[in-house]
């Protein structure tokens, strides 16, 4: 392994505790540092994960290797420029930035300091994710829908930066086309912001999705489902499940003998239907590493190696710049 890095986490809230934390334990690193203005939180998480508390990031030791930035979103460029402009790699928490100005700013100043920048699209680290990447799927229609209860946090963005924007990142991933036209509806129920989200993106490829985001529902959903001549995937990330449906090793001779076969016989065919004309099979989603670790792993693990970031900061523009259209669509006709 390549020499142990000196890291820090600046924001040290809900998501920014995890990454103190999961930094604390990665052998990749040393947590030298975590930041935050509200002392009784920083000082205490600081005790438990045996390093300095700091109320401001100018105060971090100069020989810093790597930060996750996980303070609000519009604080972001503020807190990544300066690091990045020195050559501090960064993992900004999604968004990338409030507005696509600040993410080019983030992202010119990655280029200048030779930074490697990398965003919070966590999703991307699912194991399901992952399996229907290595599965070759080219998907012609995805549909997800990303509900949650209200949580009173991140209310200085609505739903589609907050939640729609992690579906989003995934499906501009697997898609691997333009946009050509958006459709969406949605509106503000409990913030002063879209609470409730619904889109259809038509692609240049031919490919369709269809997107709903919710944090005004009553139970949680995170559930993401693709189609394609391939067969079908059927995702359930808050279980940590998958299902795929393809086509059997007897499927041309199978669908043949469908044709003259009665319910009767139908019926009494249900294994050969299920494992030889088509193949239903759960897919092995198992692994101790959760994907916020798996993230925090892979950008330590790209610093180190001065590789690439899996996820990049272009990445996150791009799936913050298709976040913008979508809330403009919606600030046009919402309820």
């Amino acid at each position: 392994m390549s020499r142990t890095l000196r890291t820090a986490v600046i924001g040290v809230g809900h998501l920014g505790t995890y990454h103190a934390r999961i930094h604390a334990a990665n052998p990749r690193c040393e947590l030298v540092g975590v930041v935050d203005t509200r002392a009784e939180q920083r000082d205490k998480l600081a005790e438990e994960c045996g390093c300095p508390g700091f109320e401001d990031a100018a105060q971090l030791p100069d020989d810093l290797d790597a930060v996750s930035v996980v303070v609000p979103t519009r604080f972001h460029a503020e807190v990544a420029v300066p690091l990045l402009e020195r050559g501090v790699a960064c993992l900004v928490e999604k968004p990338l930035a409030g507005d696509l100005a600040s993410a080019d700013r983030i992202l010119a100043a990655a280029e200048q300091g030779g930074a490697a920048l990398s965003v919070g699209h966590v999703e991307r680290f699912q194991p399901g994710l992952r399996k229907v990447k290595d599965m070759g799927i080219a998907p012609r229609f995805i549909e997800c829908h990303r509900l949650a209860p209200f949580s009173f946090r991140s209310m200085d963005v609505g739903v589609v930066h907050d939640l729609m924007i992690h579906d989003l990142d995934l499906i501009l991933h697997l898609v691997d086309s333009e946009v050509e036209s958006i459709d969406a509806a949605g509106g503000a129920i409990l913030t002063d912001h879209e609470d409730l989200a619904s889109v259809r993106l038509v692609f240049a490829n031919g490919a369709r999705a269809n997107i709903t985001a919710s944090r005004a529902s009553l139970e949680a959903m995170r559930r993401f489902r693709l189609f394609s001549s391939q067969g079908y995937v059927s995702l359930d990330f808050n279980k940590n499940y998958g299902l795929s449906i393809t086509k059997g090793p007897e499927w041309e001779s199978g669908r043949e003998a469908l044709r003259t076969m009665d319910t009767a016989q139908f019926a009494q065919q249900e294994d050969w239907l299920q494992e030889k004309v088509l193949s239903v099979a759960e897919l092995e989603l198992g692994g101790a590493e959760r994907p916020l670790q798996a993230e925090i792993d892979a950008f330590l693990k790209a610093v180190q190696d001065g590789t690439e970031p899996e996820v990049t900061g272009a990445d996150g523009r791009r799936a913050l710049e298709l976040a913008d259209r979508i809330k403009a669509a919606i600030a046009s006709q919402s309820f």
